[in-house]
């Protein structure tokens, strides 16, 4: 005969439990986390972040960017994009740019970024952002890759939408001291479109592997050629029938481009820019995902009361802004942290599909946004 005991109270508490528990009191109101964050932010487990490491200016209006990413950053795939968080004027922003080399030793990622003119990051990053300064990051995102390409191609580019092809590119063919490295014998076109030569980023890149042998390069400047037609592109690339083709740029070009495979029934893979803009201000009109309910709220009435006066179950905690049991992901939109002014935003297409973790009990409407529940 056996006897079986059942434990029906509270497990002791280890003295890991202990110690956590003291330093949570010690720290009070912030988390020993928040103290590790400024010693070793880039450390396993917390928020993926990037260190910059370097700002290599490419052209007159666009820089490299060189970054150290933390240490749960899983890699990427030549051709992705990577979002970038950046605080700018006290509003966090997110743009997504394409990572223009392939998997490096040192661990380091690089982006371009092509200032846009009134713009509010990119003119930051470009001639704002300075080593040591840290960013926050998304894991890379993307379907724009070779994962199955055939041996002929023939790459279509447009300003800065050469950045995810010179990543193909340089994970093809590195270059060492001892010139371009010829990995795989693949048979690649490029046609590069540009305002002038001096505006075309990569351009000395483009023009050292066309000398290796390594591609044939078609450059076209608007000052020079005029606007490239596609029409005209069969008496560029001849054999354009043969070639599966990738094309990176504005919009105004890919469409065109896609008509005109599709009419021949070509071969296309795309990867088109798209503005991201949110104007954030002063309260504005929530809608909270899930209960079918929108409301109007000021700018000051946290997003936690503005859905409970509406009758919206919410998930809640300390009200105070410190046990994080009110997070929500933000689906689109923008919210002022109560606390510190500071606005964030989210832009479908841009920022995290999941959405941005704010705490609606700290945050209040800045503009029109959509929160799930």
């Amino acid at each position: 005969m056996s006897l079986m005991l059942r434990w029906t109270g509270t497990p002791p508490s280890t003295g890991r439990d202990r110690l956590v528990r003291l330093l949570e009191a010690t720290t009070t109101p912030l988390l020993p986390a928040d103290y590790l964050d400024i010693f070793a932010p880039l450390r396993s487990g917390t928020d993926l972040r990037a260190r910059v490491l370097d700002v290599v200016p490419e052209t007159r209006d666009a820089a490299t960017i060189v970054l150290k990413p933390g240490a749960d950053w899983t890699g990427h795939i030549p051709g992705q994009y990577v979002r970038i968080g950046v605080d700018v004027d006290g509003v966090r922003q997110w743009r997504a740019y394409s990572l223009t080399h392939g998997p490096r030793r040192d661990g380091s990622i690089s982006v371009t970024v092509k200032a846009v003119p009134d713009g509010t990051v990119s003119p930051y990053l470009v001639h704002g952002l300075r080593p040591g300064t840290l960013v926050h990051l998304e894991q890379a995102a993307g379907e724009f890759v070779l994962t199955a390409a055939p041996d002929k191609l023939l790459f279509v580019t447009a300003g800065s939408g050469i950045t995810p092809v010179i990543g193909m590119l340089r994970n093809l063919f590195p270059v060492t001291d001892q010139g371009v490295v010829h990995r795989q014998p693949r048979d690649i076109t490029v046609v590069h479109v540009a305002p002038s030569r001096p505006d075309s980023i990569f351009i000395d890149n483009l023009e050292q592997l066309a000398a290796a042998g390594a591609i044939r390069l078609v450059a076209r400047y608007d000052d020079e050629h005029g606007l490239l037609d596609v029409a005209d592109l069969a008496g560029l690339v001849p054999d354009l029938a043969e070639r599966t083709t990738y094309a990176c740029g504005p919009t105004g070009l890919l469409d065109a481009l896609q008509a005109h495979h599709d009419e021949r029934g070509l071969a296309l893979f795309t990867e088109q820019f798209r503005p991201a803009f949110v104007e954030p201000g002063e309260g504005g009109t929530v809608h909270f995902g899930g209960s079918d309910v929108t409301v109007e709220a000021d700018g000051a009435t946290p997003l936690l009361q503005a859905g409970e006066d509406a009758g919206v179950l919410m998930p809640s905690g300390c009200r105070m802004g410190v046990c994080f049991g009110c997070v929500v992901p933000l689906r689109e939109g923008a919210v002022r942290d109560l606390r510190n002014g500071a606005v964030t935003t989210a832009v479908p297409g841009e920022t995290d599909p999941a959405g941005v973790p704010i705490q609606t009990c700290i945050s209040a409407a800045a503009g029109p946004c959509h929160i799930d529940l």
